[in-house]
């Protein structure tokens, strides 16, 4: 009798854990992607900006077509604060999960948008203006999924946040990884006529396709007890302004890194082609490399985060970016081969997932549920409008403005330097490991 309790314990206990690892799972695909297909689309665009230069932005001058089409990505960005006001907003008051169906919809008009868009050749001007607008809907719903996706995670499982809230980032590794991909594949298969004829509009069409499928897993979630039982403010940005400047500013100042890591990484095949001399393909396999690296630590740095300190590990972190973030660009602008490209890459990619691996988590650590999914995206959008949406246009400038190859270099070590410092304030202030 005894044995047969514990037997049908055991299998209560086991019944029980495989719906918890079924719900965590669903929880996590739900909330990553829309994340993932955002940068995906972004990390596209950025990958395909050479073609899409000549195609929509066409001038005598190259750099100058690539500078409009670089300078057309980072305006989209200027839209992001107020998609993170509105959508941040209706998150806090609304619900995590009706704010991440409503993001998702408007990523998919958005990329319908850009993949079917005439060229230049085609409609004249309305062509650029054309994914102007696309991009500006882009970035407005972008603005709302990072903040409303991950205080959904943090807000189901507060005992494990780091770990739970890292596929955010990870997540981007995926894209990163498909983006990658399309990439090396499409310049290794096509001729550049192919390429910018039809090639160019696969990633967007795939991105399409995969939107769907995100649409069908969130209406499926439900929203964390915690939220439900804090959703009484009714104007969270007047809140978080007047109670939360602190955490706001210093998620901003945390943010810095990471965005400038990020947009730098995806910069990588321009630079190889255009300023390195290297192969197309080389410049996509190599950023490859880094995808897979952020995709499979980051995770692995959010149980790190969660055992013995955010803070501690992301201090340890920007210190070794300080010391070797030079001599890593001095080695691969001395030697630009695949092999030294891909070894500065990995080394980019794993100082940034030591680094970003608990930042989610510790960026919804800094605001109450009930302004959670506002501050986090004013922040995070903030942060990625000036120090991440610029990076590429600012990189192309400071190259051609100055000869120096190392400019990128420069520009990463001040942002790590900014970063170091508010991780120090953050520890001081908020007493966060």
């Amino acid at each position: 009798m005894s044995d047969t309790f514990i037997n049908s314990g055991n299998t209560s206990i086991s019944v029980e854990k495989k719906l918890s690892d079924k719900k965590l799972f669903k929880l996590v695909v739900a909330s990553s992607i829309g994340n993932a297909l955002e940068w995906f689309d972004l990390i596209a665009y950025a990958f395909f900006a050479g073609t899409i230069s000549k195609l929509f932005f066409p001038s005598d001058n190259p750099t100058l077509s690539l500078m409009m089409a670089l300078f057309t990505f980072a305006m989209s960005y200027l839209i992001r604060p107020l998609g993170a006001i509105v959508l941040g907003g209706y998150a806090d008051k609304v619900g995590r999960k009706a704010a991440m169906l409503l993001t998702i919809w408007l990523m998919m008009l958005g990329t319908l948008l850009i993949a079917a868009m005439p060229t230049y050749a085609t409609i004249g001007i309305l062509a650029p203006i054309g994914i102007l607008i696309a991009r500006l809907l882009q970035g407005f719903s972008a603005a709302g999924e990072f903040g409303s996706a991950t205080s959904m995670l943090v807000e189901h499982y507060p005992e494990r946040k780091g770990f739970i809230s890292s596929f955010m980032f990870a997540s981007q590794g995926i894209s990163g990884l498909l983006g990658a991909g399309f990439g090396l594949l499409l310049t290794t298969t096509l001729t550049t006529a192919q390429l910018e004829d039809w090639g160019w509009r696969l990633p967007f069409i795939f991105g399409l396709l995969i939107a769907p499928v995100g649409l069908y897993i969130r209406r499926e979630i439900e929203e964390a007890e915690v939220f439900e039982e804090k959703k009484e403010v009714k104007t969270p940005l007047i809140d978080l302004l007047k109670f939360h400047k602190r955490g706001l500013l210093y998620n901003i100042g945390a943010m810095v890194l990471s965005t400038s890591v990020t947009y730098s990484i995806i910069f990588m095949p321009t630079y190889a082609t255009k300023y390195l001399g290297l192969s197309g393909s080389i410049g996509y396999g190599g950023t490859l490399i880094s995808y897979i690296v952020l995709t499979v630590l980051t995770p692995f740095i959010g149980i790190l985060s969660d055992r013995i300190g955010r803070t501690r590990v992301m201090i340890f972190a920007s210190v070794l970016f300080l010391l070797t973030v030079y001599p890593s660009f001095m080695m691969l602008s001395g030697k630009a081969t695949l092999v030294m490209l891909a070894s500065v890459l990995f080394w980019l990619s794993i100082l940034k997932s030591m680094y970003f691996g608990g930042l989610p988590a510790l960026m919804s650590e800094l605001f109450p549920t009930h302004v959670r999914a506002t501050g986090m995206a004013l922040s995070y959008n903030i942060a990625t409008t000036v120090f991440g949406s610029f990076t590429p246009f600012l990189l192309v400038w400071s190259i051609s403005a100055t000869g120096d190859l190392l400019a990128p270099s420069y520009y990463l070590l001040a942002t790590c330097c900014i970063s170091l410092i508010t991780m120090i304030s953050i520890r001081k202030h908020f007493k966060i490991g």
